[in-house]
């Protein structure tokens, strides 16, 4: 069994004789013996000298007395001894328990205060007193001194929650500033209640705590204004952001949304893939949940379909959001619609490799669908055709007409030698009234190749040769129709695998359309073949 030991402070060290049982003993046999001489003593005295010889010979009477006296002077000196031990027991708990919850309060930055309502005078700890930047030893406190303390922007606020405190007897707290010795302002959070009243239920007595909140004030401040800079950014600013869900429905979306959706109130809850192009759909619904599974944000081009079936084309970046616990909490993703920049892009590579009259295949898109097919002779073994074009009698009508007309015509060329061939196939416009078709894929038989070269060759002619009817705008004017018939002269050669250059098998069919000119026009001829 281990023995307690229990800290000896100078206001106890008088009780701890009494502690002992074996000092109670021997203190009682004191007492017996001392009360034996004493009674001894006032016989010789007072009484004869037998009676002093006597008592020197107690009886056997006198001496049980005596024990049974002694023995009740060591119970009454136990008792005694129990009771001193227990109060002191209880006053080192009660300073024991003032001790720690001082070191509670000092560490939490925390102070007390008693206030007597009555007088309005307050009992503080030193902690209290420290925390506004005064001398323990010198500072008074009242509840008027803290009333004059307090922000006049916080004043009226804080004595109306000081008065309800009294009114309802519950605990309150608030929140205010208050001045420091040097005549700064703090942030103050009291926490009150009062804890005794008088017979008429008025309040006697105000206990709380004093906490300095002043940096966690400033922490919300710069957390106040960093969420105000980022709300501005996201009310006010182009980019579409939204919040979402990890399953991917909308949280918020900010009012930019509203410009290609409407109402955004509406979109909360909504499935946000839904919008997405049906081609990009699955792709992106993938990268967002690799963003949630990895925590690592993806950055992609899609489409938005609109209810009005428009199309927009966006560019996103998502980042996954993670709670304090370093949980997956949501996914913001930031958006910028690009639907300027990809039709622009569109528009330059148009001018780079279309026509921009047609939308004809320019003579640099030409080159690379020659290459292209070219090679695919070459996989295949079949043999493929370049038909040159140039237009009979193109030159007249827009001397007379003026380029306008030229142009209509041109135009209405170009879609009548989209209609002769497949989509495989390819027209083009070099310049001019000049156009070359590219049939690939004949076949592997040269003269079944030229048979449908043929074929295809006098279909384009008789089609071409058709009489066009042009509708001329003049501003301020009324429309005004013009018929005009014009015919082709069309040059064709065959190529196999890489048997010529691009330049070359251009020029072949370049050669025989020059050939079908000689002859007045209106004709097809082949390249060194003789039909």
């Amino acid at each position: 069994m281990q023995r307690r030991v229990e800290k000896i402070t100078p206001d106890s060290k008088e009780i701890v004789f009494f502690r002992s049982p074996t000092r109670l003993v021997w203190l009682g046999i004191g007492f017996a013996l001392t009360f034996w001489l004493v009674d001894s003593w006032v016989d010789m005295i007072f009484f004869t000298s037998e009676s002093f010889a006597n008592s020197l010979r107690p009886t056997g009477m006198e001496l049980y007395m005596r024990l049974m006296v002694a023995f009740q002077i060591c119970i009454f000196g136990y008792l005694v001894s129990r009771v001193l031990s227990s109060k002191n027991r209880y006053i080192s708990r009660i300073a024991a328990s003032e001790e720690r919850l001082r070191l509670v309060l000092d560490a939490a930055n925390q102070g007390w205060f008693d206030l007597d309502l009555q007088t309005g005078e307050a009992t503080v700890s030193p902690e209290y007193v420290r925390m506004i930047g005064y001398d323990p030893t010198q500072f008074r406190n009242g509840l008027q001194d803290w009333k004059n303390s307090i922000h006049p922007d916080d004043r009226d606020h804080a004595l109306a929650v000081f008065q309800d405190c009294l009114n309802s007897g519950e605990t309150r707290s608030m929140e205010y500033r208050r001045r420091t010795s040097t005549g700064e302002w703090i942030w103050i959070c009291s926490i009150g209640k009062v804890i005794e009243w008088d017979s008429n239920k008025q309040p006697l007595r105000m206990t709380g705590i004093h906490t300095n909140i002043t940096e966690r004030r400033r922490m919300e401040d710069a957390l106040r204004e960093q969420e105000e800079f980022f709300r501005l950014i996201a009310e006010n600013g182009e980019d579409f952001i939204a919040v979402l869900d990890l399953q991917g429905r909308r949280r918020y979306n900010n009012p930019a949304y509203g410009k290609i959706f409407g109402d955004i109130e509406a979109l909360k809850g909504t499935d946000s893939f839904a919008d997405i192009h049906p081609d990009d759909r699955e792709r992106i619904r993938q990268m967002f949940l690799n963003t949630v599974n990895t925590g690592i944000g993806h950055r992609a081009e899609f489409r938005f379909v609109l209810a009005n079936g428009e199309i927009r084309h966006m560019e996103s970046c998502g980042g996954l959001i993670k709670s304090s616990k370093g949980e997956a909490s949501c996914v913001v993703v930031v958006s910028h619609d690009i639907t300027d920049r990809i039709r622009a892009e569109d528009e330059i590579r148009s001018l780079a490799f279309y026509d921009p009259l047609t939308t004809l295949p320019n003579r640099r898109l030409l080159e690379d669908r020659l290459s292209q097919a070219l090679a695919g002779s070459k996989r295949s073994g079949a043999y493929g055709a370049l038909l040159f074009l140039d237009l009979d009698k193109f030159k007249p009508l827009n001397d007379e007409h003026g380029h306008a007309v030229g142009d209509l015509l041109l135009i209405e060329v170009a879609n009548r030698l989209r209609s002769c061939v497949r989509e495989v196939d390819t027209v083009a416009r070099i310049g001019g009234d000049e156009f070359v078709v590219i049939i690939a894929e004949l076949d592997t038989n040269k003269s079944e190749s030229i048979a449908e070269a043929e074929v295809i060759s006098a279909k384009i002619l008789a089609t071409l040769s058709a009489a066009y009817i042009l509708t001329i705008k003049q501003e301020g004017m009324e429309d005004r129709t013009l018929s005009h018939t014009c015919t082709a002269s069309i040059g064709v050669t065959l190529f196999l695998n890489h048997e010529f250059t691009q330049e070359e098998t251009i020029k072949q069919a370049d050669s025989a359309m020059y050939k079908a000119k000689e002859h007045g026009g209106y004709s097809v001829h082949f390249y060194a073949q003789e039909v």
